[in-house]
């Protein structure tokens, strides 16, 4: 059995044709990128072509899928287009973040990231249950799954159907619990593992952002919530670099090997000129459901005391509770399973301490500075 590799597969390919070419020839074929008997790759399209292309995203992944040795095949369609001239100057207090790759999001008010320097700290239930908080306040909220490696938002909102594109152009957020949301693994199947290269998962990142219909005239948004990778890589610069962010919530748990990462995590905004609007100690406190007894199995008051050295707010503490997981399992999350419950009201708190925090910037950036006579 030969062995998968990428120049056999784009020897396979060029049996597929395009108008008078194949697809290789005629520079469709994107990245490829294989690992384990799976491979994934991408076609380089026209938006505009994106439901005529879709046949032919079959064949491709039919034809890569019976090359001997090839366990899976996954093949997306992007639209790549060629980099803007950065502008001529940043403006002030945006830093960084302010730049050519499209920049802010069209009828979206704020975007905030919840972020963590390490993985296995809940990151993705607290933008979960934050989002779905946020949106029985009233507001109109969306939320982005952008950990490409480990997308998890449709298994915990319980949405798994592929979004459309009418239009060919942009993708329609799926919605579930009253929050728009997209993810990469409503593009992919659940088992597939994503194994590509950084360039490949910026430009899923930049599609995600800005060729899906977040908001409309008639209905805008008040607030994207962009459930970060783990860590300080590319994604995260990436991120925090092209699209104009009110601020980072940063998830901890109290042991100081998160605290550590976390540090990192909230170093990494603030090179980049993102406030950070505060840190939340997940798994904070357990507490038995039989006998109320509560216990620290991670410490307590870290993430706080990581908050006051950062000189930003302890925005909330959440503890660890069966029912979190469960209802995160369940595709409910707690905020909207259980609204009740204790561990929704702490979700609850830090939805308002956020909507307090972004409505108190909004107002300083529009009052202006003050004129003082003496």
């Amino acid at each position: 059995m030969k062995e998968v590799t990428e120049a056999l597969v784009r020897q396979t390919l060029t049996s597929i044709k395009h108008g008078n070419d194949d697809i290789v020839t005629a520079g469709l074929l994107g990245g490829i990128a294989i690992k384990n008997g799976s491979v994934q790759a991408t076609l380089e399209i026209d938006p505009k072509a994106a439901a005529a292309m879709e046949p032919i995203r079959k064949a491709v992944e039919a034809a890569i899928r019976a090359i001997p040795g090839v366990l899976s095949a996954t093949v997306v369609m992007t639209a790549e287009s060629k980099p803007k001239p950065p502008p001529a100057a940043t403006p002030a207090g945006r830093g960084p973040q302010s730049n050519a790759d499209g920049g802010a999001i069209p009828g979206v008010g704020a975007i905030i990231a919840v972020a963590s320097g390490k993985g296995g700290v809940g990151k993705s239930t607290v933008a979960a249950n934050l989002a779905t908080a946020l949106s029985r306040q009233g507001l109109n909220i969306g939320l982005l799954d952008a950990d490409i490696y480990g997308p998890s938002m449709p298994r915990m909102l319980g949405r798994t159907e592929r979004p459309d594109s009418p239009d060919g152009k942009k993708l329609i957020p799926l919605r579930a619990h009253g929050v728009k949301f997209m993810s990469i693994g409503l593009l992919v199947e659940e088992r597939t593992p994503m194994i590509w290269r950084g360039p490949m998962v910026m430009s899923a990142l930049q599609q995600m952002l800005h060729d899906v219909a977040w908001a409309s005239p008639e209905e805008p948004l008040d607030i994207l919530v962009l459930d970060m990778p783990p860590g300080t890589g590319d994604a995260q610069l990436t991120v925090a670099q092209r699209v104009p962010l009110a601020g980072a919530v940063i998830v901890s748990t109290p042991q100081d090997i998160a605290l550590l990462d976390a540090r990192r995590g909230a170093a990494m905004f603030e090179k980049v000129n993102v406030p950070v609007l505060g840190v939340v100690e997940n798994m904070s406190v357990y507490v038995c459901p039989n006998c109320g007894h509560t216990a620290h199995p991670f410490g307590h008051g870290g993430a706080r005391a990581e908050a006051e050295a950062l000189g930003v707010p302890c925005l909330a503490e959440i503890p660890l509770t069966l029912g979190i997981r469960e209802q995160g399992d369940a595709g409910a999350p707690i905020v909207v399973a259980k609204p009740e419950s204790p561990e929704a009201e702490a979700f609850l708190g830090l939805a308002s301490r956020v909507a307090e925090i972004l409505q108190a910037r909004s107002t300083q950036n529009q009052d202006g500075p003050a004129i003082v006579f003496e």
